[in-house]
């Protein structure tokens, strides 16, 4: 009895995986990004062409309009950064 219940726990209340979770890498623009993420690139407010400079660096070559659009979909609601103007240019730093 005991190793049925386990079992139907196990079932009911198991970690599942959901179609929209995909494993996180550093692959691509958005990676880099993400890897200079981890790394606290964006502790302070940083603009697309930083970035781009930085990830070139470290063997990322993407367009500054590449780099900035990752970076535009990191910044959404609910993504690790925060975007806003500053001189007219939009930065990037990190949500706290």
């Amino acid at each position: 009895m005991l190793r049925r219940i386990e079992r139907l726990e196990k079932a009911v209340f198991a970690r599942s995986n959901h179609k929209n979770e995909r494993p996180r890498t550093f692959a691509g623009a958005a990676g880099g990004a993400r890897l200079l993420i981890a790394k606290h690139f964006f502790r302070q407010g940083r603009t697309a062409a930083a970035t781009q400079s930085e990830l070139e660096k470290r063997a990322y070559v993407y367009r500054t309009q590449v780099v900035q659009t990752a970076l535009n979909r990191l910044s959404l609601r609910s993504g690790p950064l925060s975007a806003f103007k500053k001189d007219g240019k939009k930065m990037y730093v990190e949500r706290r």
